[in-house]
């Protein structure tokens, strides 16, 4: 059975015509700048930057100097600019040198991030020295004693104790061989040991063989003058007479390493700053130096003047003696 397709009815003649159905799709448009978020954005930047200043003005009030000075060295974005050209190298892998300088923002200076590994068994400083000294100290006691007692068991040389004088100085021990009226170390105007001075050098020679300190030779003399016309005065004296000194502890076993300076000074430390002229103006110092890298070096050479001497050796007297 055949079917009909539906049909749409007819429209009577008194009915209004059919409209068609319109669907309107309206899109809404913004209703002005005020009306939206953007100023939420720029408002929230603002308080940010405020937060920001009021900060940087509580930081700079409430720290020091240097503690803004770390602050700053923080923040610094220069790091790696700042490594370029520095500590040796420019090259592709930026290598180091020991010995270059550095040019880091942290560097030990600012930050101590360095350190230095001392050795156990260094000495040096204060410390050091002072330890040095003590031990020099104790060795220059035992010295006097010693060259004191080697002297009183020979007849011959225990009159001459008072011609020794013992000093301590800036520059070390120094050991003063003196003359006087009734003795004299070399002959007049002379270099040459005498006998007696001779066997005195090599009981000193002895005591200072056995110990390392440094040894320094000073020659002095009077301030007499010499005649006039002769070519010879203090100064070659005195020096003539230290290296005279120097041969013979050389040859009674000093070693010429030892030596540090060998110096005529002339009439220029007199032993008896009073009296330039007297005898005991002449004589030979023989320092022991002290022990270290200086060694009292650079601290001047110290005066005769009040130079002290052993226990058992009485006072010089003033008597008159032949010029040099």
């Amino acid at each position: 059975m055949a079917s009909k397709a539906a049909t749409p009815a007819k429209r009577g003649k008194n009915e209004p015509e059919i409209r068609p159905i319109i669907v309107k799709k309206i899109i809404a448009e913004g209703h002005g700048g005020h009306h939206g978020g953007a100023w939420k954005v720029a408002y929230a930047d603002f308080v940010t930057a405020m937060m920001a200043f009021f900060l940087l003005m509580w930081i700079l009030g409430a720290t020091d100097e240097k503690q803004r000075k770390g602050i700053a060295d923080y923040f610094t974005p220069t790091l790696v600019e700042m490594r370029q050209k520095s500590a040796g190298s420019n090259g592709p892998f930026g290598g180091d040198s020991l010995m270059a300088k550095e040019n880091y923002p942290h560097k030990a200076a600012q930050t101590g991030t360095k350190s230095i590994t001392i050795p156990k068994d260094a000495t040096g400083g204060e410390k050091g020295r002072e330890s040095m000294r003590q031990n020099d100290r104790a060795r220059f006691t035992a010295i006097k004693k010693k060259l004191v007692q080697a002297m009183k068991k020979d007849k011959g040389l225990a009159k001459l104790l008072k011609n020794v004088r013992f000093t301590d100085t800036r520059e070390g021990l120094r050991i003063d061989l003196v003359d006087q009226s009734d003795f004299a170390m070399f002959g007049v105007g002379g270099t040459g040991l005498l006998p007696d001075a001779r066997r005195l050098m090599g009981e000193v020679a002895k005591v200072i063989a056995a110990v390392p300190n440094d040894v320094i030779v000073r020659g002095h003399t009077d301030a007499l003058p010499y005649a006039a016309g002769r070519s010879t005065n203090n100064w070659s004296l005195s020096s003539n007479r230290a290296e005279a000194t120097r041969a013979a502890l050389a040859a009674a076993g000093v070693p010429a390493t030892r030596f540090a300076r060998i110096e005529g000074v002339a009439d220029r430390e007199p032993f008896i700053p009073g009296d330039i002229y007297d005898p005991r103006n002449r004589r030979m110092s023989i320092t022991l130096k002290w022990s270290g890298p200086d060694g009292g070096e650079g601290e001047g050479a110290d005066k005769g003047a009040g130079a002290a001497a052993p226990a058992d050796v009485a006072p010089f007297a003033r008597q008159a003696t032949p010029a040099h």
